[in-house]
Formats: structure tokens, C-alpha cells, sequence
């Protein structure tokens, strides 16, 4: 007898650098995966574009991959990611009409004023890498026959699906879509936003179309499997890690420190830098500081810090109270950009320093949540880490002293994983 198939649900990551598609079973478990490089982004000063066909093939070969490790299986539903604020043109039928922008593209430097000048603090399209910026940068010199201005994951879903023009709530934010109010925003008609171009917007999660029969074909799979809107990079790491309750945190131990708590209301502090992508009826909101793993290789190559650490007394703090700042300036949990590193006295004994500074680290990390919660946010009730310094566990110990949370590992730090997950809950509504 030949066995029953299991039913998958695939996740495609699409970044700068590659594309990764991972499929997991209706318990979460990671049943295969595959992963192909992107070639190198065009850059000319501040212009940094790609070509949206790359993406496909690099889809394509991923995709390729995972089927021919996932065995007997029957996909179920995929969903895709992209990076945030990446945009093109394209016409009626899906075709890039030129390059796409990608998200730190910061040509629009003159359409970022405007925008200063008419839209709300607390939105996500300023800044002249936003979303918006880009669109009224190409606006003007578009070829008649644009029709949609589409995101990296739009675009790739559209392909999947035949159906151009569809976005979620999470990559329209730097679109400057308004997702309180759940539509565009009045303040749009002042730029001269040509809204035909607009795509429709729909929660992360929700099923957009089905496989069509060209991209089938393609990718070696039965036409008609549901796609679901997917979401950004970030968010689909964020999902990746498990955390899903009001209260849930993730923090990303990088070059710089991001936090994202997951909470029951927006919280939007344009001073502080943060603002809330929508998830369903909750909301994550996050913010970045300047210190984080940038500022430690001041003073400590990785493979010195490596040897320090070895040495570190979690159990019996130093005492030392530092700030460590990679330059100038703070932008979260506090808004100095004045502000000058602090790491004095510094003791004779490299060990006892380095562990000075990554007190100084889970210090910031502690006000950044208890900033969060200031401002209506939940008190932190776990947190997860990601990012090269989850690897430390001298410093996991000084920060669970400082958190005093659980802290549980996370389930995957592939974003792809958490698109998967989006793809989950769109046919089986979890």
C-alpha cells in the first residue's frame, strides 16, 4: 500500500542576498529546505537596484531544492517575504517595467522632504528610503503602462499566482499606509499619489490565490495550492522565533541591539524610533540602539572576545556602569545623538572588562523594554534572542540576571520559518 502523503506548508524567504524556502508540517516540524544565492545588487552612489527576474530563479532553484528533500509529500499552502521598502513597477500582466529599488535605496532624498512636510510623525514612510519616497521618486517618469507599484513579496506572490496588485499590512507600512485605520491615508492627494497604482492590502495570513498554471509548471508542483500574503523580512523572523502572546520579546544581539515586544496595542514614538507593524489584532512594535555588538569590536576582535568569555563571572557583577557606543550618539531607549560612549574606569583585566561591557549591553536591553512599557506597552514576559550573540552564554546569564524573564530558545531563526508559519494558519487558521 503507498503511504498517505503529509500535508506541507512551505515558507520563501526572499532577501538582498539569496532566497531560502523552507516547508514544515501542520506540527511545525521542518520537513525540508532549500536556499540560492542572489546575484551581487547594482549600486551607483545611492541608488542600489536589482533585477526582479534573479529573484524568480533563485525562488525557483530553492523550491527545486526543498521538493526533492521533502520525499512523498503534498504542499498545502506557501506564503512568501520580502524585504521591507524594496518596490517596482509593473504593468497589467506582472512584467517589471526596470530595476527594482531595494529597501536602503536612499536616492529619494528630495521626496522624503515632502513627505516631511504633510504626512504624521508617527508614520513609516519617512525617510528617504521608505516605500513612499521611492514611489514619488519613479512616479513622474513611469511608463504609461504602469499599473501596480508592487513590493519584493507582492511581486514574487503575483508570479505564483497570476494576480498582480495584492500587498499585506506589514510591507505597506513604509508605503504609509494607515494600519489603525486600516486604508490609505488622506494626506495622500497633497503629494499627488496616483492611488490607481496602490496595491490592495490585506492581513498576513489571508489567502490571495492559488498556484497558477505557468508557475507550476515551472516549479515542478500541482496548480491550484493556496498562496497567502505573507509579510517582511523582519516580522517573518520575529514569528520564526515562536513568540506569539502580548508580552512575548525578541532581541536581536547584532551589530547594533533591535527589541520587538509583542503587544495588544500600536505603539508609535517617532523620538524614540518606533513604530507597530499590524498582526492581525496585535501589534510589534520595536526599536534599535546604536550599542550591540558594534560597539564591543572597539575594544575586542571576536576571536579575543571568544577567548574572554571563557573567564567571565556572571554570578558576581562588575559593578562597572557603561554605556558602549560604536560613535557618536543613542537613538533608542534614549534619543541622544550627542551622546559619547561610556566605558570608564577601565580595569586592568580585559575580562573583567569585556563582561562590563555586555552588562552595560543587557542594561540598555532592560530599559529599552521597560521604555516599551512606558509607553503602553506590556511588561516583558519572556524573551527570545537572535542574532551572532545569542551565542555567548556568559552573556545569556548576565542578561537573564538584568531580564529576570524566562528566556526560551527559539524555534528557528530562519525567517522563512515564520512565513511557513503565516502559510499555516491561512488554511488551517493557526
Amino acid at each position: 500500500m503507498t503511504p498517505p502523503t503529509r500535508p506541507l506548508f512551505v515558507g520563501i524567504d526572499a532577501g538582498t542576498s539569496g532566497v531560502r524556502a523552507i516547508a514544515i508540517d501542520e506540527a511545525g516540524r521542518i520537513a525540508a529546505q532549500g536556499s540560492a544565492p542572489l546575484p551581487p545588487s547594482r549600486r551607483s552612489g545611492p541608488a542600489i537596484e536589482q533585477d526582479p527576474a534573479d529573484w524568480w530563479r533563485a525562488l525557483t532553484t530553492s523550491i527545486g531544492q526543498m521538493i526533492e528533500r521533502a520525499g512523498r509529500a503534498e504542499i498545502a499552502a506557501c506564503a512568501v517575504d520580502g524585504t521591507s521598502g524594496t518596490i517596482l513597477f509593473a504593468d497589467r500582466t506582472g512584467t517589471p517595467l526596470g530595476p527594482a529599488l531595494l529597501y536602503n535605496d536612499a536616492r529619494a532624498v528630495a521626496q522624503a522632504e515632502r513627505i516631511a512636510a504633510v504626512a504624521p510623525s508617527a508614520s513609516g514612510a519617512h525617510g528617504p528610503t521608505s516605500a513612499l519616497a521611492k514611489l514619488l521618486h519613479l512616479q513622474p517618469g513611469r511608463p504609461a503602462s504602469a499599473r501596480h507599484l508592487l513590493h519584493q513579496a507582492d511581486w514574487l506572490a503575483g508570479r505564483l499566482t497570476g494576480r498582480f496588485g495584492v500587498s499585506d499590512e506589514n510591507n505597506v507600512l513604509k508605503l504609509g499606509y494607515d494600519g489603525i485605520a486600516r486604508r490609505w491615508p488622506g494626506w495622500f492627494d497633497a503629494l499627488g499619489v496616483e492611488r490607481a497604482l496602490l496595491p490592495e492590502v490585506v492581513p498576513p495570513g489571508t489567502p490571495i490565490g492559488r498556484l497558477g498554471r505557468s508557475a507550476a509548471r515551472e516549479l515542478g508542483l500541482p496548480e491550484g495550492i493556496p498562496v497567502v500574503a505573507g509579510t517582511t523580512d523582519g516580522v517573518a523572523a520575529f514569528l520564526a522565533t515562536g513568540a506569539h502572546e502580548p508580552g512575548d520579546g525578541v532581541t536581536s544581539l547584532g551589530s547594533t541591539l533591535v527589541i520587538k515586544l509583542l503587544t495588544d496595542r500600536p505603539i508609535f514614538s517617532p523620538a524614540d524610533g518606533i513604530y507597530s507593524h499590524r498582526l492581525g489584532e496585535l501589534w510589534l512594535p520595536g526599536g534599535a540602539a546604536n550599542t550591540g555588538g558594534a560597539a564591543l569590536l572597539r575594544y575586542f576582535d571576536r576571536e579575543r572576545m571568544i577567548e574572554l568569555s571563557r573567564h567571565l563571572d556572571p554570578a558576581h557583577p562588575t559593578g562597572l556602569d557603561y554605556w558602549p557606543l560604536p560613535g557618536r550618539g543613542e537613538r533608542f531607549p534614549i534619543n541622544a545623538p550627542d551622546m559619547e560612549s561610556a566605558v570608564d574606569p577601565r580595569p586592568r583585566d580585559d575580562a573583567q572588562f569585556l563582561q562590563g561591557l555586555l552588562e552595560g549591553i543587557a542594561n540598555v536591553e532592560r530599559r529599552a523594554y521597560t521604555r516599551l512599557a512606558e509607553l503602553g506597552a506590556p511588561s516583558v514576559r519572556t524573551v527570545r534572542t537572535v542574532g551572532s550573540g545569542a551565542d555567548n552564554a556568559a552573556w545569556s546569564e548576565i542578561r537573564a540576571g538584568r531580564l529576570k524573564v524566562p528566556m526560551p530558545p527559539p524555534i528557528s531563526l530562519e525567517a522563512a520559518y515564520g512565513t511557513a508559519l503565516l502559510a499555516r494558519r491561512g488554511v488551517l487558521g493557526r
